[in-house]
């Protein structure tokens, strides 16, 4: 995206066609900017995004967890517990923002429009942020409406996945990129016996291991050692590298 395509502000074409992807109409307009403005475009923070962000991310959850309850009655907390994590997470809110053709509303500071892709963090906020508005707005039922309009696909994809977000695909999209290499995956370890063993694996390019993780397979545990070498290289603490089974 070029920085000529990032508003300084929004006419009322641009919110009414901001409104129209959204499928809610703000009664106040005012309140749409707000959420569309990073705090790295806003004269003081406190007429950036940031706070309708923090509720917006409440409401999310909230909702994704009522939807996922009364959709699933026979599903474990566990199991809600592993789809909520994917459908709400950072990565998704971004993915969603560019999905809806919403980044071309976003109104950001100079130093962000000028890289060559806007960070995910930034969409999410936004995007939680609209939710926040949607909110303020019109209150919870709008934006439930909202969300769960917006993450019906992802939740029946992550329902119907064993270990939800692809991470490997990801991971080996991401270093096929940018170096030509192909990850590969090492059982470090095994622990249980043989109807309930786990494995840690290690994810792997050329001269470089990762941070391992266990899984109750050798197929979930390659996805969460693919996860743990995604958030090492976004400079992310791995999430998957203490998760050690019990004997």
């Amino acid at each position: 995206m070029s920085q000529s395509a990032v508003p300084d502000e929004l006419n009322q074409a641009q919110l009414l066609e901001c409104q129209n992807i959204l499928g809610y109409q703000f009664v106040d307009s005012v309140l749409l900017t707000r959420c569309l403005t990073h705090a790295s475009a806003a004269r003081v923070r406190l007429e950036s995004n940031e706070r309708m962000e923090f509720l917006g991310d409440a409401i999310l959850g909230a909702a994704v967890c009522e939807a996922l309850y009364e959709r699933f009655p026979q599903a474990s907390e566990g199991e809600l517990t592993r789809i909520k994590s994917v459908v709400v997470s950072r990565a998704t809110c971004a993915r969603l923002v560019r999905q809806m053709n919403l980044v071309k509303f976003l109104i950001l500071g100079k130093g962000i429009t000028q890289s060559a892709v806007i960070p995910g963090s930034v969409l999410a906020t936004a995007f939680e942020a609209i939710i926040g508005g949607i909110y303020l707005d019109g209150g919870y039922e709008p934006a439930k409406e909202f969300i769960v309009r917006v993450v019906d696909v992802d939740i029946i994809r992550v329902a119907e996945s064993s270990v939800g977000v692809n991470h490997k695909s990801i991971f080996q999209q991401r270093v096929q990129k940018h170096t030509g290499e192909t990850p590969f995956y090492r059982v470090l370890n095994e622990k249980g016996p043989d109807h309930s063993k786990s494995f840690q694996v290690e994810a792997i390019v050329g001269e470089n291991s990762y941070s391992p993780a266990w899984g109750e397979s050798k197929k979930i545990a390659e996805q969460r050692a693919a996860e743990n070498a995604l958030s090492e290289l976004n400079g992310d603490e791995p999430p998957h590298a203490s998760s050690e089974p019990s004997d």
